[in-house]
């Protein structure tokens, strides 16, 4: 089986999680440190905050934000569950924007007919891997006095002129699940320019504790382990290989699939560096197969294909009965039509080309 993801992990990674284990030191220790600062660096900020996982670190940084209750906060309808949930978890109220056709990112014309006297911040998502328009979210923010987190689960290298993603908003989430462009099992972080919401997230994240049973506040048990950091420290220094990889990857797909009729190809806009966390193509009616039925060629293939996302968030049955009733019509049909192919690192050429036989002998 060709699979979707599959995480690269090599000896390096093993002998490194091995000594940290046999040093006894499992847990928010030097290595989550050396970690917090090689991706602060990556990413071209001044602070990064290691995380059990990505919605903690999406949930960290809203509560870091002062997000609550009576709030509102604008976002994507079509992503992983988790960006929308990690408002709610706050008490603010998620409020869902449509998305670009082309991006399947939320679309920055709408974000004014969307914002309240509630609006407090807006959360865009870097889905697949592409980075949002976030000149154009800066701008409406700066000129409406909204925060910005980005949610860059996706989208680990990626980045629009060369400013990576991560590094625009006041604050910026990344996850490393297994499946992510690298990965510490499980775990996140939360990158910033600001000391203040640092400082502040660091207490939020191991139970308001600033000296060992010390508490200046409440807080919670969201901590990295060493073990966790370790792999990261390791995977981060062949992030920009894996990730030339999946270009590689992505462009022979989109030449070899350019002129089959039925296929929209993902777009890059110019300027913007696609970190191609996922490689995924539109199935319009006029290609000869249902996406159902292509989906099941390539199984019986050996090719796994999967669907990101086939129910978007607000209509999932935990939004409806919460009073989410809008119609994002772009949102909506993206679900009955996305479906992504696999580019990871360990795919190689001639399984792109075998990958491209089977689509395209529909």
């Amino acid at each position: 089986m060709i699979s979707i993801a599959q995480p690269s992990i090599s000896r390096t990674e093993i002998n490194a999680v091995s000594n940290v284990l046999r040093s006894g030191k499992l847990v928010m220790g030097k290595k989550v440190e050396e970690f917090e600062e090689n991706f602060a660096n990556f990413i071209g900020t001044r602070y990064s905050i290691a995380t059990s996982n990505g919605t903690t670190a999406l949930y960290l940084a809203l509560l870091a934000l002062d997000i609550g209750p009576g709030d509102e906060v604008i976002t994507t309808p079509f992503s992983f569950i988790a960006s929308a949930n990690a408002i709610l978890f706050t008490g603010a109220k998620p409020v869902f924007v449509d998305i670009d056709p082309k991006t399947f990112n939320l679309d920055p014309k709408l974000l004014s007919s969307k914002i309240s006297q509630k609006t407090k911040a807006i959360l865009p998502v870097h889905l697949y891997g592409l980075p949002s328009n976030m000149p154009e979210i800066l701008r409406v923010a700066k000129k409406h006095q909204l925060l910005v987190v980005e949610d860059a689960c996706q989208a680990h290298g990626a980045a629009i002129k060369r400013k990576k993603a991560g590094s625009f908003g006041n604050l910026a989430c990344f996850s490393f699940y297994a499946t992510k462009n690298m990965t510490t099992g499980e775990g996140g972080i939360i990158t910033t320019n600001s000391l203040r919401l640092a400082n502040k997230i660091k207490l939020l994240r191991s139970h308001g504790m600033k000296k060992r049973y010390y508490h200046t506040s409440i807080g919670y048990n969201f901590r990295m382990t060493d073990i966790a950091a370790t792999m990261g420290i390791e995977q981060l220094k062949k992030l920009d290989a894996f990730n030339k990889i999946r270009r590689r990857n992505a462009d022979r797909l989109s030449k070899a699939l350019a002129s089959t009729r039925g296929i929209v190809l993902p777009e890059s806009p110019d300027g913007y560096i696609h970190a191609y966390h996922q490689y995924t193509i539109r199935i319009l009616k006029n290609f000869p197969l249902s996406r159902a039925s292509l989906l099941k060629k390539l199984e019986k293939a050996g090719i796994e294909g999967l669907i990101y996302y086939p129910v978007s968030i607000h209509q999932q049955k935990a939004y409806r009965s919460l009073g989410h009733t809008e119609t994002l019509r772009v949102a909506e049909l993206a679900s009955k039509e996305v479906l992504s192919l696999p580019i990871h690192p360990n795919v190689t050429v001639k399984d792109i080309d075998y990958i491209v036989s089977i689509i395209t002998s529909s």
